[in-house]
């Protein structure tokens, strides 16, 4: 029987519909029975994805970092010398920067971040940077959120970089310049990537109590002022100390580093929520508000105290306000940001002011005073603005207040014990290796020429 045509064509049309319904069902049943296979490897995937917005971030942060140091810490000290040695501090802070990158990627990297169980030191796993590649992801502070670990390495090797820099304001215009060379290269060693271990990694010491640091008021401020008081007294006072005309030289210079500092500070501060999110614009806006309070408070300290406001003071207040709110940077809100580094900024000018005087060691650029000081300010007090109360962004559940801010003075004390005795072994070391001082006639002279061969200025 002939069928017609138009019920071949409904038929068929069934038939395949038919057909098509079954093999969707097949194909449904085998993509169930995949599924559990396929998800792991599909949450595998999603957890190695690289985030191109933070990793961009990352490296401009890495790169302001660079930019504190060379030329911004360079340049501020370099002004608060006399003309007769700004090259040689210039000279240590690139020294110094050239000599802890070698270290950092050759051992520092494994020693801080190698991945090891120990509360002290990361191992020996990331020796000579083992295992990184260019497609090496670091995670951040988000699930799943990745970087590449090239960009952490950059990071956290700016930071190394920059933290004994800071140190030799405290002994400067009278140290060899190979005694420092050999002093940063143990003291990294020795004293930073042990406590950048105990503070930051996941396995460390202090970060296992709970302490919060966000950008480095212990690991950085705390322990490079730390060292260089105990430097400071170990080599002993400048020649001519209270006799001889000893103000900076060029304080343009210094406001140039000083604002070449607040600039980079927003990588050091913002760049520490490893991610372009609301913690880093947090860690932004406090950055800016408490470095203005501190800048105030200086200054108005300083026009009761001493009938004027000074440049000088101006740029110290700046660098109080930054270093205090480094370690609350990222949990406490603008408001406690402004509070903190008022404070700070009072503190440090009494002990730079009223302190240092009387006790009478020669902290040349006041690194402890300023830097030190302000650390263990801003250390603590990081423990008290991060309260929701006071407009932070709160504890972990089940911390209070005070817990906290016990928890953080705590992570103060190992610091100063673990900087002070170490640095003060490293210093005695290096005087033997290579004597810490210059002769008292090339220190008069200056040390542009006696150690660099050449000056900054010429008639």
């Amino acid at each position: 029987m002939k069928i017609p045509s138009r019920l071949t064509t409904a038929v068929g049309s069934t038939l395949l519909g038919s057909l098509a319904l079954t093999a969707f069902g097949s194909l449904a049943a085998f993509a169930q029975e995949a599924a559990p296979a396929a998800a792991p490897e599909a949450a595998a995937a999603a957890v190695a994805t690289i985030n191109k917005g933070d990793t961009a971030w990352m490296m401009v942060a890495t790169i302001l970092v660079l930019f504190m140091i060379l030329p911004g810490l360079a340049l501020f000290y370099g002004g608060l010398v006399r003309a007769k040695n700004v090259l040689s501090v210039l000279m240590q802070c690139t020294g110094i920067t050239a000599v802890v990158m070698v270290i950092w990627v050759v051992y520092g990297y494994s020693f801080a971040f190698g991945g090891s169980t120990s509360p002290y030191w990361g191992g020996l796993g990331k020796l000579f940077l083992a295992g990184v590649t260019p497609d090496s992801a670091a995670a951040t502070f988000t699930d799943g959120v990745q970087i590449p670990e090239l960009v952490f390495i950059c990071f956290q090797m700016t930071f190394a970089c920059i933290t004994p820099a800071l140190i030799v304001g405290a002994f400067a215009e009278r140290i060899k310049f190979s005694a420092t060379i050999l002093f940063v290269a143990l003291w990294v060693t020795f004293v930073y990537f042990p406590i950048a271990h105990m503070v930051w990694d996941a396995n460390g010491l202090i970060f296992g109590w709970g302490a919060l640091d966000f950008a480095g008021g212990t690991v950085v401020h705390i322990n490079a002022g730390v060292a260089g008081l105990v430097g400071a007294i170990v080599i002993g006072k400048r020649k001519g100390l209270g006799r001889d005309m000893m103000a900076p030289h060029s304080m343009p210079l210094t406001m140039i580093g000083a604002a070449i500092l607040w600039v980079g500070w927003f990588g050091f501060n913002a760049g520490s929520a490893l991610e372009a999110n609301g913690t880093a614009a947090l860690a932004m806006i406090n950055t800016f508000t408490a470095t203005a309070g501190a800048i105030i408070a200086w200054v108005v300290i300083e026009a009761f105290a001493r009938k004027t406001a000074s440049m000088l003071g101006a740029a110290s207040g700046i660098v109080a306000g930054l270093v205090a709110v480094t370690p609350a940077a990222g949990t406490v809100g603008p408001i406690g940001a402004i509070v903190l580094g008022a404070i700070a900024s009072a503190i440090c000018y009494y002990m730079v002011a009223v302190v240092k005087p009387k006790l009478g060691y020669d902290d040349s650029l006041d690194v402890f005073g300023v830097h030190g000081i302000g650390g263990i300010v801003g250390a603590i007090g990081t423990g008290i603005f991060t309260s929701a109360a006071l407009g932070g962004v709160g504890f972990a559940e089940g911390v209070t207040l005070g817990a906290q801010v016990v928890t953080q003075i705590k992570a103060v004390a190992v610091t100063i014990v673990w900087s002070g005795i170490g640095s003060f072994i490293l210093y005695k070391i290096v005087d033997v290796i290579v004597g810490l001082r210059p002769t008292a006639e090339n220190e008069s002279i200056g040390l542009d020429l006696t150690s660099h061969g050449e000056a900054a200025y010429h008639n």
